[in-house]
């Protein structure tokens, strides 16, 4: 793992678009079916949009039509933070970028995807940034 980045809100900000900024650094959720990873097929490397750290690759990416891309697990467990979130009333795991803290989406286990590891990484698109395999 690289170095870990912290920035001030007011950087983050100047960095980030408002959407990617309220996804990234407010946790917030884009609209499901809207991302433009949800569906793409182009192998690669997946990065968090906010820092550049490595976040999942394409290999482990899979269709589980829930409207968010979905991937069964990170490329590096210490690139990713799991975190537990009792928001909207329920029992979730957050996922977070291990070097810039930045909000991902959250993983789900258990679910019956026919996955190595029956976890779904279901990931907000505009947190990601897909470099192509060359």
């Amino acid at each position: 793992m690289q170095p870990k980045v912290t920035k001030s809100e007011e950087e983050w900000r100047a960095q980030l678009s408002p959407a990617e900024y309220q996804v990234l650094r407010q946790g917030g959720t884009e609209r499901p079916g809207t991302g433009e990873y949800e569906n793409t097929t182009t192998e690669g490397v997946y990065s968090c949009r906010a820092c550049g750290a490595e976040l999942f690759r394409s290999d482990t990416k899979f269709e589980s039509h829930c409207g968010w891309p979905s991937f069964y697990g990170p490329s590096d467990a210490e690139n990713v933070v799991l975190i537990e979130d009792r928001s909207l009333g329920m029992a979730r795991t957050e996922v977070r970028c291990g070097r810039c803290d930045s909000h991902l989406g959250h993983v789900f286990s258990g679910e019956g995807y026919p996955t190595p590891t029956d976890d779904r990484y279901c990931i907000n698109s505009i947190s990601l940034a897909l470099e192509p395999k060359a």
